[in-house]
């Protein structure tokens, strides 16, 4: 059997012969509405009024996420006229991105705002202590200081893509603010609960990890609106909800959560991959490992396909931050992870998982396979 996987600039296509293999894919969904027919319609139903000339700070992800911020932005721009606009890249840990990558026009409204009315765009830099203003500290003890930028206007709206996330249980919501425009430290130190047994995919309420970017978010005095896109594993956003910050993300995520629900029988050999960003570098392709993690058998074999075009990543952060503390405890004993990719085997060798040269040659004889293309789409239980 021939699958195709997704991996980078190029599909990946993989002969498993005559095996036994299973592909798990989510359940399809029919074509969505038109994205600017949902954000006006989810806009609409938002009960926000705001003054001539009030000062409006928008927080649109950053290139690590494939997100229709023109789309955002320019509804926006139709629901709140003759605001001033101030845009913030939600970089998190991340540090300053290519703007170029953001898929917007030369003025970040195109020609829908004057651009009298826009501020330059705030590349996020969590490292830099300049223009960060301390909040108070969560009852996690998770220090807050984020971007002046969400304190100094009068509504941030913020927008995002509710999609499972290994540890906050779903991305977006109150995330484009902290950790999207919040301190470096502080943001590696709510990372830490990702350990907790709460502080996996699909759960929001119980969530350690969540709870505390939540609380940290309150302590920002500013009026907020959340609007974000609800996506299903196609990558289309099916809905939109707008409204109240955490309630309008729950909603959001009581939609999504099926959609991304896909059960399996464990095996000794899973193979995963996702479309780019995700595959863009082994930082965000550490997303495979973690949803699959629970269809791995007790000895097996995590084989994880990801070009990882951009490189490894920050090493030491990945390495601890992510796969030691994030990824390898949520694997059963004695299982390991194999990264194909097209990486250098001396690159990979310095990091905590192993070289793969081809699928193939990693997954050995083996004869039952799960195969998982869109595996940081999914929520994956086992049968019981």
């Amino acid at each position: 059997m021939v699958v195709e996987l997704p991996y980078g600039r190029t599909p990946l296509r993989v002969d498993l012969g005559s095996r036994d293999v299973e592909v798990v894919c989510a359940a399809e969904r029919p074509p969505p509405p038109p994205i600017d027919q949902l954000l006006d319609e989810a806009l609409a139903t938002a009960q926000v009024s705001l003054a001539s000339g009030a000062r409006v700070t928008v927080i649109i992800s950053d290139p690590t996420r494939a997100e229709p911020r023109a789309a955002f932005l320019a509804a926006l721009a139709r629901r709140f006229p003759g605001v001033s606009w101030t845009v913030a890249v939600a970089t998190g840990t991340h540090g300053p991105c290519d703007v170029t990558a953001l898929g917007l026009a030369a003025s970040p409204f195109g020609d829908a705002v004057p651009a009298s009315l826009v501020a330059p765009i705030v590349n996020h830099d969590g490292h830099a202590s300049r223009d960060l203003i301390e909040l108070g500290t969560t009852g996690y003890g998770t220090r807050v200081r984020v971007h002046r930028c969400v304190v100094e206007a009068d509504l941030v709206v913020l927008t995002g893509c509710i999609r499972p996330h290994y540890f906050a249980g779903f991305g977006a919501g109150a995330k484009a603010i902290f950790p999207g425009l919040g301190e470096a430290t502080a943001i590696r130190f709510n990372h830490r609960l990702k350990t907790a047994a709460g502080s996996r995919a699909g759960i929001v309420d119980g969530n350690p990890c969540r709870e505390d970017l939540e609380e940290a978010v309150r302590l920002v005095p500013t009026p907020k609106l959340l609007v974000n896109g609800v996506t299903a594993p196609d990558g289309q956003v099916h809905a939109v909800v707008a409204g109240d910050l955490e309630r309008a993300f729950r909603a959001g995520c009581d939609l999504a959560r099926p959609w991304f629900t896909v059960r399996a029988r464990p095996a000794a050999v899973v193979i995963a991959s996702d479309a780019l960003p995700v595959t863009g570098s082994l930082y965000q392709a550490s997303k495979i490992a973690a949803a699959v993690a629970p269809w791995v058998e007790p000895g097996g074999v995590l084989v994880v396909a990801a070009e990882c075009g951009d490189g490894v990543g920050p090493l030491e952060t990945v390495n601890e931050a992510i796969l030691r503390i994030g990824i390898l405890p949520r694997l059963p004993a004695g299982a390991r992870i194999v990264l194909v990719s097209g990486l250098p085997k001396g690159v990979v060798d310095q990091t905590l998982v192993e070289y793969g040269a081809d699928v193939v040659s990693s997954i050995g004889p083996t004869n039952r396979v799960v195969v998982v293309p869109r595996a940081s789409q999914l929520l994956c239980e086992p049968w019981t």
